[in-house]
């Protein structure tokens, strides 16, 4: 009689799914709302069980090696699967739409994943997300466009939104520009962002002004991903949160005035079950994220 082979364990794949989703299985602990310890010893336990590395390390962050993209594509349909049955079981299957807007910030890396993880969980839910500015994502909440809005909180045009958490703003650059030289020098120091209203331009700008740091803007854009191009290619300085930093950028170290943090701001209209649930997912995983 041939031996079986050994059974998966579904809290180890969801784990593992978990931490990559994350990029972290420090954060994925406190999604699963496990200690660091056991989150690193169902990996590990995974792993085992496959007979094979599923992670590696790559730059800050982690990467899967060949065999755990092979896992990690069966391991999202089980758990699908599984959550799909349990949800039939209990008929509480959700079937409902959320229209959601979001920063570009947080549209561009964190929450790709969240709302992925959550639409394996509810896939009765549809979610229809819109990537824009603060100002824009404003708007259309305002007229009932959407229902669920992510935002930087702006302290001049305070809101009803909730405030689930804060990240620290750094000056970013490319490793190449010497920043040292050019403020030795009196030169205006070269900015790139986005262009007026921003509240991170204006954040920058009032920073330099009081520190008496002359400034120039060099390149202005009407996306994120133009700020990081013109960054990259080392054209300027921009100031933002380390939430979807390019690997290849480093963070400006005691050379320029600190610019604080910046605050995030959910705002939603009456809560339905799922965007309750959607709400609590986003304020549990945000906060560590950034």
């Amino acid at each position: 009689m041939n031996k079986l082979p050994p059974t998966l364990d579904l809290d180890a794949l969801r784990t593992f799914v978990t931490g990559m989703e994350c990029g972290s299985f420090a954060q994925a602990a406190i999604r699963l709302c496990r200690s660091t310890s056991a989150v690193s010893a169902q990996l590990k336990k995974l792993e085992q069980q496959c007979r094979a590395e599923l992670v590696m390390k790559k730059g800050r962050g982690l990467a899967l090696t060949r065999d755990g993209e092979i896992v990690m594509g069966y391991a999202r349909r089980m758990l699908a699967l599984n959550d799909e049955m349990q949800s039939a079981l209990k008929g509480e299957q959700l079937q409902e739409e959320i229209r959601i807007g979001m920063q570009e910030d947080f549209g561009e890396s964190l929450m790709p994943g969240i709302l992925g993880q959550f639409r394996r969980h509810h896939p009765g839910v549809r979610i229809i997300a819109r990537v824009d500015r603060n100002r824009a994502l404003l708007n259309a909440f305002d007229a009932n466009d959407l229902d669920m809005v992510l935002l930087w909180q702006n302290e001049r045009e305070p809101r009803q939104g909730r405030t689930i958490g804060q990240s620290q703003m750094v000056w970013i650059q490319h490793p190449d520009l010497d920043i040292s030289a050019l403020l030795a020098k009196g030169e205006p120091l070269p900015l790139v962002m986005f262009e007026h209203p921003c509240l991170m331009r204006s954040r920058a700008i009032d920073c330099l002004n009081r520190a008496g740091i002359p400034w120039r803007v060099v390149f202005v854009s009407h996306s994120l991903s133009g700020i990081w191009a013109a960054v990259q290619a080392g054209l300027g300085i921009t100031l933002r949160t380390r939430i979807g930093m390019p690997g290849n950028l480093r963070v400006v170290r005691n050379v320029l005035p600190a610019p604080g943090s910046l605050g995030i701001t959910l705002e939603q209209k009456d809560g339905t079950n799922a965007r309750t649930m959607l709400a609590q997912l986003m304020e549990a995983a945000l906060p560590e994220a950034t």
